[in-house]
């Protein structure tokens, strides 16, 4: 059976992540228990998922040509992950997140630019949007992290133009954000995601349902998942388990979901629902190791 093709656009960062027994406070030094350098960023974690439950990810982002970004690149390629990189030719550093995780709870702390100062605009010319076209059609869905936004929206749009499903991770409102809704047809976002006018998970559903995206979901952590579509919706349980770090728990659950809504040729609530809780299991099961890496050569639900 051929291997599903997905297409994951958005950020990519080197991540320098350090357990601690606690957050520094100000002017102390600690040693840190474990660190891992690995690449990150929403879109690239959910690729790295998407990967290791059997799937063939392309990435779609920018990482540029400074030395730091050979990092990131031996990092991708040791799991699998292609990638276009749009700001080959940039020698500026990539975007680097510093990530402190408390031992005892879980719980991480971060510092980074993310996609600030480092714009991707889609491609102008005719070779390069026939290269993009072509990836487009390649790929049997596409998932988008809201960075990188005018990309985002010209991808989702050729997406949406050629029968792709297209899956959002929506953690945070951004400015535009709508425009790229437009062309969304699933949308599971963090309990921080708050379109403008909303203030509960419900009033979110809603929001993304008046906006045009069929099958939308809420998650908080540990808490059951809410979910609405057509003709209705529900909580899914997140499993349990022992927290060792929630680091990118979020990425691999829309990397798992992405994985797992290719399984249905149609969709409808149970359908949804079930996809849900496959990858709720997989996010549960990451937050059993330290870092984002150690998860992948675990027995995954």
């Amino acid at each position: 059976m051929a291997r599903t093709e997905g297409l994951f656009v958005g950020l990519c960062t080197l991540d320098v992540i350090q357990l601690v027994d606690h957050v520094p406070g100000p002017d102390e030094k600690l040693t840190a228990r474990e660190q891992l350098v690995a690449a990150g960023g929403p879109a690239t974690g959910a690729a790295v998922a998407f990967g290791r439950l059997g799937g063939r990810p392309h990435l779609l982002t920018g990482i540029g040509s400074h030395p730091l970004a050979l990092g990131i690149r031996a990092d991708l390629d040791a799991l699998g992950v292609r990638v276009t990189d749009l700001a080959a030719g940039r020698t500026e550093p990539p975007a680097v997140s510093s990530i402190l995780v408390t031992a005892s709870t879980g719980a991480r702390a971060v510092a980074s630019t993310n996609a600030t100062g480092r714009r991707l605009h889609p491609p102008t010319g005719p070779d390069d949007l026939n290269e993009l076209d072509e990836l487009v059609a390649s790929c049997d869905i596409a998932e988008f992290d809201g960075h990188h936004l005018e990309l985002a929206v010209a991808v989702a749009a050729a997406a949406r133009t050629v029968g792709r499903p297209t899956v959002l991770d929506a953690g945070s409102w951004k400015d535009g954000t709508d425009r790229l809704l437009r062309s969304i047809d699933v949308a599971v976002c963090s309990a921080d995601f708050h379109p403008p006018g909303t203030a509960t998970p419900a009033d979110t559903l809603e929001f993304l349902r008046d906006h045009g995206v069929t099958w939308t979901a809420v998650t908080d952590g540990g808490a059951p998942i809410a979910w609405a579509g057509p003709g209705g919706g529900g909580l899914v349980d997140v499993p349990g388990t022992r927290v060792v770090d929630t680091l990118g728990a979020g990425d691999v659950l829309h990397g798992a979901l992405t994985h797992h809504l290719t399984a249905h040729t149609t969709l409808d609530g149970p359908a949804f629902a079930d996809a849900l809780a496959r990858a709720a299991a997989v996010a549960s099961r990451a937050c059993a190791s330290f870092g984002t890496r150690a998860w992948l050569t675990a027995d995954i639900v």
